[in-house]
Order: structure tokens, then C-alpha cells, then sequence
């Protein structure tokens, strides 16, 4: 797949991680990948949190891995939890911050591991053992990368620019462009594939669904109606989104009133024509997904 990579530059919407311990491949990393040991506490009302709520259900971990689940709306000033405190304050003395999701702790030491939400989903890959299921494959590692600064960039970090209040015109306009130019790019590897790399579901995918999904559902209240039209456009691309969508690795864990609570309460911006204009209805899909892991 042939993407061209962005800049890497700090993602807006996340703080700088408190702890970015890393699982290791043997024992002397002091934190190894074996069964039964981490655990993770997320919101899925939380970009970074349904991230890693579908990768470990795609890895399978559920029976290796227990999920803690988070409120969708923090519940301490600083978008903080109450319930990640006794963690936080276990794993630095004198924590004072804001016990931020997610996490992934370790259940033999009490204390965090990470809260570097990408590092944790590449982590996750090393607790499977059989290498059927792997959201980094060798050999996709740079292409899942541009996917993801191309994600972050250019839909997440455009679609915000395109709606800010008191931006100018000129401002909202490049940036809607920047927005389109990268989902035209995505359409057009789309309407030939399944999925972004190699004909197989990997973190690419996990990465623009949900930008997707927060586009849908967050960016577009801000937007204007014709712009909402315009990317409703790429037919590829949210034909890709309602199919993965459907899937129960992915729409099982889609909280849309969650995300709906966790925006307004976060939101300063003014809403726009666009939160009129849904472009997927995505508790249809969901509601499939959810059918089908009850089975």
C-alpha cells in the first residue's frame, strides 16, 4: 500500500502520558507478556479507549486480559477518574494529576504500566502467543504508521481546525481541504480493498474507524451542512466504516450516548447546520455486531 506519510507531530486531543512503561518479550523486561498478569481500565466513550477496546477484542484477550470499564464522563476535575486514583497514587509518590484513562495496569504489583494509549495496543499484540491474530504484522509496521499520522493529522486534527469557532474563513477552508485531500486518498485504496494493508483487519483499521467514528459523531456537529455533504461523498470509505461496524470486534463497544455526554461536557465550540446531517447510522450497525457476539 502506498500512503504518503505526514510529519509526526503531538496529537492535540492527548495529554502527554504519565507513564509509559513498555511489555517486554522476556522476564528481565520486568514487565513480560504473560497471561493473567495486566489489566486495562478505559472508557470506549473515549477515542483512545474504543482504540484499545477493539483491539483486544480482535486479539482475542478477553480470557488473558480482564477490561475494567470507565464512565463515558470523567468523574474528577482534569478529566480524571476516581477509580484510577488508588492506581495513580500507588505508582507515583505524591501524585497530584489528574488520574487519567486509559491505563494498563499490572494486578501483580497493583501499579501502572502505561497510559500511552498507542504503545499499550502494540504491547497487547505481544500477550498473543500464536500469531494468528496480529495488529501489527511484520512487514506493515511503516504502512499502519502513515495510516495512523495520516488519521490524526488529516481527519482528526483538520476536521477540528475546519470547525473552530472564531477561526477565520480562510483558515476553516484550508483546513476542510486538507480534511477531504486525505479521505479522497483513503477512498480511492479503498474502492478496490477489503481493508487498508494486506487484505487482513490490522491496527490501520482499528485506527481510521475510529476517526471515523469521531468525525460522524463529534467533528461534523461543528461543520456546516455542505461540508458534511461533501464528505459524506466517499461512498468507499463509509461503506468501510458501516461494514466494520458490523463487526463484533468493532461495533459492539461503540457508546454513542457515551460519546455524545463525554463531547458536550467537553465541548466549548458552537454547534453547527452539520449536526444535523448524519452520515452513518451507526446504531444499526452496532446493533448487528452486538447480535452477532451473542450468538
Amino acid at each position: 500500500m502506498s500512503i504518503a506519510p505526514l510529519a509526526a507531530v503531538p496529537s492535540a486531543h492527548r495529554p502527554a502520558a504519565v507513564f509509559r512503561g513498555r511489555i517486554g518479550r522476556d522476564a528481565r523486561s520486568g514487565h513480560y507478556a504473560v497471561p493473567h498478569r495486566y489489566r486495562l481500565h478505559l472508557s470506549t466513550a473515549c477515542p483512545d479507549g474504543l482504540r484499545l477496546a477493539v483491539g483486544h477484542s480482535l486479539l482475542g484477550l478477553d480470557g488473558d486480559c480482564p477490561v475494567t470499564l470507565l464512565p463515558a464522563v470523567p468523574d474528577c476535575p482534569g478529566g480524571g477518574h476516581a477509580a484510577l486514583r488508588p492506581l495513580y497514587e500507588a505508582s507515583a509518590h505524591h501524585y497530584t494529576g489528574p488520574a487519567l484513562a486509559p491505563v494498563l495496569s499490572d494486578d501483580w504489583s497493583g501499579r501502572i504500566v502505561s497510559t500511552h494509549a498507542p504503545e499499550i495496543l502494540r504491547d497487547l499484540d505481544l500477550l498473543r502467543h500464536d500469531g494468528d491474530a496480529r495488529l501489527y504484522p511484520s512487514g506493515l509496521r511503516s504502512v499502519i504508521e502513515a495510516v495512523e499520522r495520516m488519521c490524526a493529522q488529516g481527519i482528526g486534527e483538520a476536521a477540528q481546525r475546519a470547525g473552530r469557532a472564531g477561526a477565520g474563513a480562510d483558515e476553516r477552508a484550508a483546513a476542510l481541504d486538507a480534511l477531504l485531500d486525505t479521505l479522497g486518498r483513503l477512498e480511492r485504496r479503498l474502492s478496490g480493498e477489503e481493508y487498508l494493508a494486506d487484505d487482513r483487519l490490522t491496527a490501520a483499521d482499528i485506527e481510521l474507524w475510529v476517526s471515523l467514528v469521531q468525525l460522524d459523531t463529534v467533528h461534523r456537529c461543528h461543520l456546516d451542512a455542505a461540508a458534511v455533504h461533501r464528505i459524506a461523498g466517499h461512498r468507499a470509505l463509509w461503506s468501510y466504516a458501516g461494514r466494520l461496524a458490523a463487526h463484533p470486534a468493532f461495533g459492539r463497544h461503540l457508546d454513542l450516548d457515551g460519546i455524545a455526554r463525554r463531547h458536550h461536557g467537553r465541548c466549548q465550540g458552537l454547534e453547527a447546520a452539520g449536526a444535523a446531517v448524519q452520515i452513518l447510522d451507526w446504531a444499526v450497525h452496532a446493533e448487528r455486531a452486538t447480535d452477532v457476539f451473542r450468538r
